[in-house]
């Protein structure tokens, strides 16, 4: 069974169907219970969860609800955007960026690890190409996601000697409702479409028996 979570739209979303399509069993988590119907309802194996992955009880709740199925591969592309001009940035706003992103991530993670440290899973945590390098006006995005990569490393060394891996995606720019949200206007007619970006990242993560790809990046052409 493959968890995605952050799949109500966007490159979870893509996920979701493509390997659904192959025929893998397949639950999506995210905060709309509308909108992860909309994704699942073409699909008989595509069971959605709705989940608020920065509320510790939401993410107890849905591991709660996988106990009878341990997933094989977890894809988190949950998260969010917020940009704009560090002295016009609201308060609110950034701690809501730092809950959708950094949050989540530990929280997610934690339990995962609470629960099948001891189990052969992937765990793919999907981040922003701004995890690798500074951007003008997009500050508090960019240390949200440098804050994620620390915690990604580090919770590698924690896991070393378990079947437990860590898989860490850096994709570019796509063309997705992620920018309706993100204070940011720019024109993405050229940016890969969520499609396109699903279909790379599953073949990038094939693994052989004695080894996989631990980090990935996606760069837009």
């Amino acid at each position: 069974m493959i968890l995605i979570t952050g799949a109500s739209s966007g490159l979870g979303a893509a996920l979701a169907t493509q390997y659904a399509e192959e025929g893998h069993t397949v639950t999506i988590s995210g905060r709309s219970a509308e909108r992860l119907h909309t994704v699942s309802e073409q699909h008989t194996n595509i069971h959605p969860i709705a989940a608020d992955l920065a509320n510790e009880a939401s993410v107890t709740m849905l591991f709660d609800k996988l106990s009878a199925s341990t997933p094989n591969t977890v894809i988190h592309c949950a998260g969010s955007g917020y940009f704009g001009g560090i002295d016009t940035q609201q308060a609110t706003e950034i701690n809501t960026l730092l809950e959708n992103n950094v949050t989540s991530t530990i929280l997610l993670v934690r339990e995962l690890v609470k629960r099948y440290r001891d189990k052969k899973i992937n765990v793919v945590i999907v981040m922003s190409t701004a995890a690798l390098a500074a951007k003008a006006g997009e500050s508090t995005y960019c240390a949200a996601k440098w804050a994620v990569r620390g915690f990604i490393e580090s919770i590698r060394l924690e896991l070393k000697n378990s079947p437990m891996k860590l898989i860490a995606v850096y994709p570019g720019g796509m063309d997705t409702d992620f920018w309706l949200s993100s204070g940011k206007t720019l024109d993405t007619s050229s940016f890969m479409s969520a499609k396109e970006a699903a279909g790379m990242l599953k073949q990038a993560l094939t693994a052989s028996e004695h080894g996989y790809i631990s980090d990935i990046t996606i760069q837009r052409g």
